[in-house]
């Protein structure tokens, strides 16, 4: 049985033998044997989800072919970057959120926002609003003057309150400081399109405020959910204002997707993650999966992908036979390697036993920092003294693995050759490939969010809504 798959040298590999029982004892680790038992249902499934796509029920998968779409986002990027902005602010909460900041992490410098125009390339700093504490928003309206800002507010159903508010509070301020006519020059909205040639959505929002200002639109298909957005002008509309390169992306999603087509358990990386995590949570009492890259740059990954498993998987479902509800669904729970080590390890290795851990680690460092022949008269660091601080990076990652795996703590680990758009998109699309299968697995519906709907229409009724 294959444990590592990889097409091409440029390709992510994933590696789960740190989680089979042979690693990690029987009670806590998956056999062949049960992989093998779960290979006819993760077949059945493959069938359904390729039947699904084909039928474009559920439209993350071809998002990175539509050419009509991404041309329009570079058109409108093209456009605003005309105005030459100092800020992009992103107005969006959640999956209209997440995925753009986790492409920022990954793909642009460390401390980006903080560097100099000429250092950014001529780009905007980017600044995601995805919370509504009046605090950190009158904060960022201070930082960003808005005649040099272009607002982004992205909304799938156009009617989110918190996205709502900030908007409100962004065109009045523009309206009083410039005039009507200036919004339209610092404001686009992106948001599921309108249900006919002519006729609006009558819950959405935005689609009369375009009409009012003359706005910019972006389009969300409606078989996109926001949290399988990122590849969608939701996370590609920031990511061309920022220059990022949107080909790598595509072409990343594109080779990742030919490994994820595949009728196969053992040899699609996306399936054989999903079947590992299923079976440690449902067989061993694995009900948390932690993600713990060895890479700055990948930290808001693990927080994006947070979302994804937490909303797609934890569900209410009914059993087949007893007819009776169960809860379904792990934990994530996001860290960051070397960083928790000094502040989770310590449960990891030694609280309950009950997580499956995902490392993500990076072959290929862009930056090399030596550690220097310093402090002479100190013996006790001399073992540092000449080496790097990548290799120190990757001694911890082996050191925790392996202290894991001693503890019997299933570990996969992701291996990702260099961070580049090319090798981030392929590792966002196995996910969310991943997080589809895992949803058949479990049997329930990875790509709605009934739990979330009651808590926000609790607070609509509380703010004076009717509805």
């Amino acid at each position: 049985m294959e444990k590592k798959a990889a097409m091409h040298q440029d390709d992510i590999q994933i590696d789960i033998e740190g989680a089979q029982s042979a690693a990690v004892g029987e009670l806590h680790g998956v056999t062949v044997e049960e992989l093998k038992n779960l290979e006819q249902r993760v077949l059945k499934a493959h069938k359904e989800m390729k039947k699904e796509r084909k039928t474009g029920k559920y439209g993350f998968y071809d998002l990175y072919k539509n050419k009509k779409a991404f041309n329009h986002v570079k058109e409108t990027a093209r456009h605003f970057s005309s105005f030459e902005y100092e800020n992009v602010v992103v107005l969006g909460i959640g999956g209209s959120a997440l995925g753009t900041i986790a492409l920022q992490t990954a793909l642009k410098p460390p401390y980006y926002n903080l560097l100099s125009r000429e250092s950014r390339n001529g780009q905007p700093r980017l600044f995601v609003m995805d919370n509504i504490d009046a605090a950190t928003f009158a904060a960022m309206l201070e930082m960003c003057p808005l005649e040099s800002t272009l607002f982004n507010a992205i909304s799938k159903s156009g009617e989110t309150a918190e996205t709502i508010t900030q908007l409100m509070i962004i065109i009045h301020a523009i309206e009083k400081k410039m005039d009507k006519r200036a919004v339209k020059d610092h404001v686009v909205l992106t948001t599921n399109p309108k249900t006919g040639k002519r006729k609006l959505d009558k819950n959405n929002l935005f689609h009369p405020i375009a009409k009012k200002y003359g706005l910019h639109t972006l389009e969300i298909p409606l078989n996109v959910g926001g949290r399988f957005s990122v590849f969608s002008p939701v996370g590609m509309f920031p990511a061309a204002m920022l220059g990022m390169d949107l080909k790598e992306l595509c072409d990343g999603c594109a080779a990742m997707d030919k490994r994820c087509s595949k009728a196969s358990l053992f040899d699609n990386p996306a399936y054989l993650r999903a079947a590992v995590q299923y079976l440690l949570d449902t067989k061993k009492g694995k009900t948390m999966t932690v993600m713990m890259p060895y890479s700055d740059a990948f930290r808001d990954v693990a927080d994006w992908f947070r979302q994804l498993w937490a909303e797609s998987l934890g569900k209410i479902r009914v059993h087949p036979l007893t007819q009776e509800e169960e809860f379904a669904g792990q934990t994530p729970i996001k860290a960051l390697g070397a960083t928790d080590q000094h502040s989770q390890v310590q449960l990891f290795r030694e609280g309950p036993n009950n997580k499956v851990f995902t490392v993500i680690k990076e072959s290929q460092s862009k930056q090399t920092m030596k550690i220097p022949h310093a402090l002479g008269f100190l013996p006790q660091v001399a073992y540092l003294r000449g080496k790097s601080m990548n290799r120190l990076m990757a001694a911890e990652l082996k050191g925790t693995v392996d202290a894991l795996q001693i503890s019997k703590r299933p570990v996969m680990q992701i291996l990702v050759p260099q961070v580049n758009a090319c090798t981030v998109a392929q590792l966002m699309y196995m996910l969310e490939v991943e997080t589809a299968m895992a949803g058949k697995l479990y049997g329930i519906d990875a790509f709605n969010q009934p739990g979330v709907e009651e808590g926000k229409k609790i607070a609509r009724q509380l703010m004076g809504a009717k509805r």
